[in-house]
């Protein structure tokens, strides 16, 4: 057995069984922090210091699905005492809790399964981290080389299993004692990898030969006499930065009073700075912002005077929108959601620039587009403050934005005030305005994002928003929301739809694990509400396919459906009720907030005029 060396070792009670007797204790670089060693055999080494290298880069949580060939790496996780493990059943699930995890970190989180298809039900979340650009750093065990295309038992090709979607992808030799210093490389290079330049997924493949679990080998013990006491040391990411590029403002930006500024899907790392770069240049240019609600702008609305809320519905006057044309348009981050600006955009064409610090291609509409590849907060720094008159100047272009914006904003603000039909609009109206300040929440796809661009009202309550906008889809809605909302210091919220709710109802078996509180708003119309305002389901009389194929009805009782969990349910039988559900929210645990509408009346409602 190897001896425990004279340091404590923090974290010993996470081991038992006796496998304490492999271990050996190193002081970290990280504040007050302190890491175990476990020298049992070869595997465990291996692990434990792949657990302990992405600590001191920064690892705070690794979520880890069961399974055989992945062990070594469950177990130094899992005994690491200053990391989260969680374990969680079903691994697309974990994968998208991951996500959300790293969402609201802005760090790598680990995912870890075994061999076998368990990696292949991580495809989604690593699609979506991609688009999205979310750090994961995916950890699959494997099958050593003699093992694999000989009917050994779930085995599969695991190379390059996620396709051209990591940031990088690499296999792992098999562990040796030689190799840990090659182990510490490669990992420095994947947490680099999973952050810069642009954010993604990492995939490992990691190789392991029996024994899996911790026995004793008396060679690997003895090594722990001789591991290095500084092979921690100098362990860091530094990045290096890009400079932004020359810099000059172009004319139009000076000289032509009919530009706008977009601001489009945004999740930045700091909203009060974020905003405060956008008021910047909004004040300096003298232009108003037509801000998409998954942004935080419309939650900072004082900062900046010119804020336009109802754009998708004021590019619905075709004449009106025609008098908005706009000459040239700064474009900040990813397109907004609205299908009305779009168009108007295809139509008009305007002179582009649009900013984002990534890498990408950000033109869906191949329009006269420059990239200007820099983040919003740089390029606020680069207009000087010279330029600060033409925020007071007299601008007709501008004033026909903010008049069109009071005048749409009352009349929506009324109409939806007077209606006590449930209509699934309101509930993202009301959220707006009841939400305590600085509720994380998470928005589903589909109708929930629509009715946050349309309604969603600007306020000063800083509300932050959470999304899955990278490929769009529904799935992993539920388990994105309970990583966003796990340990945030406020409350959080998800608005979703049934079917959304309904294809991820497995994230429900992380409430164990689940550390704060989620209300979950459910729009429950029975179906895929968004399909009644696509062309499918305009045919008249309607086509016999459409309820079942498209709309897919499901008719659950989720008063049931949330019994079986154990999760708090209450079908809403006012809107009042509403209002005082959703501020004070609870401190802890998952609750599900049902508002029963009916899909076809709210897209009749849509349809018609909806604000006198």
């Amino acid at each position: 057995m190897a001896r425990l060396c004279s340091r404590s070792v923090p974290g010993a009670a996470k081991t038992s069984n006796g496998a304490a007797h492999g271990v050996i204790a190193i002081a970290g670089h990280r504040p007050q922090s302190r890491m175990t060693l476990n020298f049992s055999n070869t595997n465990a080494i291996w692990a434990s210091v792949l657990a302990e290298t992405l600590y001191r880069l920064g690892l705070t949580t690794a979520i880890i699905c069961p399974g055989s060939r992945s062990t070594p790496l469950a177990i130094a996780f899992a005994q690491h005492p200053q990391i989260e493990a969680i374990p969680i059943l079903d691994e697309r699930s974990a994968a998208f809790f991951a996500l959300g995890r790293a969402r609201q970190t802005h760090l790598p989180v680990v995912l870890v399964c075994t061999s076998g298809t368990a990696g292949a039900n991580f495809y989604p979340a690593v699609i979506e981290a991609r688009e999205s650009r979310v750090p994961l750093l995916v950890l699959t065990g494997d099958r050593p080389p003699e093992m694999r295309d000989c009917n050994a038992g779930q085995t599969i090709d695991q190379q390059k299993l996620f396709g051209s979607y990591p940031n990088w992808y690499s296999e792992l030799a098999v562990p040796s004692l030689d190799l840990l210093p090659y182990l510490r490389q490669v990992l420095l290079q994947s947490w680099e990898r999973a952050l810069y330049p642009v954010a993604g997924a990492v995939h490992l493949n990691l190789p392991f030969r029996d024994p899996l679990a911790p026995k004793p080998q008396a060679q690997t013990q003895a090594f722990s006499d001789h591991f290095p006491t500084d092979f921690f040391e100098a362990i860091e990411i530094t990045p290096s930065f890009p400079t932004p590029h020359s810099f000059s403002i172009p004319p139009e930006w000076l000289q032509s009073d009919r530009g706008i500024l977009i601001a489009g899907v945004a999740q930045p790392h700091s909203s009060q700075n974020y905003c405060a770069a956008i008021a910047h240049l909004c004040k300096t240019l003298g232009l108003p912002v037509l801000a998409e609600a998954l942004s935080p702008l419309r939650n900072f609305a004082d900062l900046n005077p010119y804020l336009i809320s109802t754009y998708p519905l004021l590019l619905r006057d075709t004449e009106l929108a025609d008098k908005l044309a706009s000459g040239w348009v700064i474009r900040v981050g990813e397109m907004p959601t609205s299908k009305e600006l779009r168009q108007w955009l295809a139509k008009t064409q305007p002179r582009q620039w649009v900013v984002d610090g990534g890498d990408r291609n950000l033109d869906p509409l191949h329009g006269k587009t420059t990239h200007l590849r820099l983040s919003v907060e740089q390029l606020a720094m680069m207009i000087p403050l010279a330029h600060q008159p033409n925020a007071y100047r007299s601008n007709a272009y501008r004033s026909l934005w903010c008049e069109a914006e009071q005048q749409l904003r009352e009349a929506i603000d009324r109409t939806l005030s007077e209606t006590t039909d449930w209509f699934e609009g309101k509930a993202a109206w009301l959220m707006s305005q009841h939400l305590p300040p600085a509720t994380p929440l998470f928005i589903a796809n589909s109708m929930p994002i629509r009715d946050m661009e349309c309604f969603w009202k600007p306020s000063n309550l800083q509300i932050q928003p959470f999304f899955n906008r990278g490929a769009n889809g529904i799935d992993g809605t539920l388990s994105t929301a309970l990583g966003v909302a796990h340990r945030q210091q406020n409350s959080s919220v998800l608005l979703t739809g049934d079917l959304a709710l309904l294809h991820d109802t497995n994230g429900f078996l992380i409430r164990h694990k689940f550390v704060g509180h989620l209300t979950i708003v459910l729009i429950n119309n029975n179906g895929g509400g968004i399909f009644e305002s696509l062309p499918i389901a305009q045919f008249d009389p309607p086509l016999e396919e459409f309820e079942e194929f498209f709309a897919t009805p499901q008719a659950i009782d989720f008063a049931k459906l949330c019994a079986t969990y154990n999760v708090e349910h209450e079908v809403m039988q006012s809107w009042q009720q509403f209002v005082q559900r959703l501020n004070p929210l609870p401190a802890q645990g998952v609750r599900v907030l049902e508002i029963r509408t009916d899909r076809k009346a709210d897209a009749q409602w849509r349809r018609g005029k909806m604000y006198r």
